[in-house]
């Protein structure tokens, strides 16, 4: 499954980047306070909501982000405020209990899950793959093979050929440059999944619903797509999944992953892409660069929101942004808004023109 960026797209980006912006990592931000979490096993999906008046938001701007919304293919949004519901909505035949896939915004889920792995001794991403895996995972010789390490697969910068599709059999893992030395957008990162399996002696489902799943309150399943592993919830489990990252890796009174580990996922993670953590995408960069390119843009991944914002991106449009600065995490699923894509689109930039109208 391969996708391509149209010409036009690419020369937008690059004129929509040309922003300066500030690559220094930033000091982490406090644990936000006040924070509601919905209840885990509730009957009655409760989850307590607020007002756009009484989070001093722009209540005359949220019909016209709505209607945004379903001309551009939505089915689930949401908008939380330090964890109430301020904005849910459901469109073109979705509704609450429906189940949307992730997509690539499903990464940030093993991201996640491989940083509770290492918490409890089971890895240490600084590894080389083949310690967890064996040799010869890759059709790489054994020497290129071993410069790879877990920490490699999360932030993109294995050095294998991007450009075979989705399979990641050894067959179709081939060497193009030392892991380190080059940023390529590939589904290579699956491997973490089997190093988690590896490590923890329980399927990669096992591990990630007991120890992610099922202590945040999510629903929904991984299944098989093609050669793709996709995760499929609710929108709400989605904003769970958001919130939980928002609040530093806590749900309640529980630590589900280390603060320090989110902190290391949600900044730069090499110096290719400055706009890429670990399997997050990260704003405010002075460059950034796209799925199936080794063209580096300038300015900011996107110019209208705020340069704190981190995100989960998936193709055809599935989104959680983060935004500490604002207390704010939004969710979007739904079919592709415009042209099809692979994570970030020009629907990002312009989603992001409604939602500050209505938060600003």
């Amino acid at each position: 499954m391969k996708f391509r960026f149209p010409v036009t797209f690419c020369l937008t980006l690059l004129f929509l980047g040309c922003a300066s912006s500030d690559d220094s990592q930033p000091a982490p931000e406090p644990t936000p306070s006040g924070i509601y979490f919905p209840p885990n096993n509730d009957p009655n999906n409760t989850w307590e909501e607020a007002t756009a008046t009484q989070v001093g938001w722009n209540n005359s701007e949220i019909q016209p982000l709505l209607d945004f919304l379903e001309e551009k293919h939505s089915k689930g949004f949401i908008m939380l405020y330090n964890g109430k519901m301020v904005v849910e909505h459901y469109i073109n035949g979705h509704e609450n209990g429906s189940i949307w896939y992730w997509a690539s915004a499903g990464k940030t889920l093993t991201s996640t899950v491989s940083g509770i792995a290492q918490e409890e001794g089971l890895l240490d991403i600084n590894q080389k793959v083949s310690d967890y895996l064996g040799t010869g995972w890759t059709s790489a010789a054994l020497d290129k093979e071993n410069l790879i390490t877990c920490k490699h697969l999360l932030s993109m910068s294995s050095g294998l050929d991007d450009s075979l599709g989705d399979d990641v059999s050894p067959a179709n893992l081939h060497y193009v440059a030392d892991a380190g030395t080059r940023w390529a957008y590939h589904n290579v990162y699956v491997k973490m999944q089997d190093v988690v399996a590896a490590a923890s002696g329980e399927s990669w489902n096992s591990y990630f619903n007991t120890k992610l799943r099922d202590p945040i309150g999510m629903d929904g399943n991984w299944f098989n797509l093609g050669d793709l592993s996709v995760y499929g919830s609710t929108t709400r489990s989605m904003a769970r999944f958001g919130l939980m990252i928002y609040a530093h890796g806590k749900w309640q009174d529980q630590q589900i992953v280390p603060e320090f580990f989110l902190d290391e996922a949600t900044n730069t993670s090499q110096n290719i892409n400055l706009a890429y953590g670990y399997l997050w995408w990260l704003n405010g960069k002075s460059s950034f660069h796209l799925p199936q390119s080794q063209f580096q843009f300038p300015g900011k991944l996107i110019p209208n929101a705020p340069d704190d914002m981190y995100a989960a991106l998936g193709k055809n449009d599935q989104k959680i942004y983060v935004v500490p600065s604002k207390k704010l995490v939004v969710v979007r699923m739904g079919d592709v808004a415009d042209g099809e894509n692979f994570a970030v689109s020009t629907f990002d930039n312009d989603l992001w023109a409604y939602i500050n109208a209505v938060i600003d």
